[in-house]
């Protein structure tokens, strides 16, 4: 569905990924979405559990629905990376990372 929130969060993603992709080039770390479209993953299980959000937003409830649930798995992910992390400017992009998922989650009314 054409909803205004992931128009904007989706520009912001944009954002997010370019900054992570510098701190994969600044610690010599592989791109694992070099050569990968939108909605491409080598991982299967990433790949099934895309596949099966996209089927759920079938309108724009759940859309959000679906936002909602990203969101949420993205903080977790970013708590359990951030755990024991002690490398500064990762913390803080992390620390980015999270904070505009909340914002982000907000923005689906989650």
């Amino acid at each position: 569905p054409d909803i205004v929130q992931f128009d904007r969060i989706s520009d912001a993603e944009t954002q997010h990924l370019t900054t992570i992709r510098l701190l994969l080039d600044r610690y010599d770390m592989t791109d694992p979405t070099v050569g990968l479209g939108v909605g491409d993953f080598t991982d299967p299980d990433v790949d099934a559990l895309y596949g099966s959000l996209i089927d759920k937003a079938t309108t724009p409830a759940n859309a959000l629905g679906v936002g909602v649930t990203i969101e949420k798995m993205d903080i977790a992910d970013l708590e359990d990376a951030m755990a024991g992390l002690t490398t500064p400017d990762v913390l803080q992009v992390y620390t980015h990372l999270q904070q505009a998922s909340e914002h982000h989650l907000a923005a689906f009314g989650g």
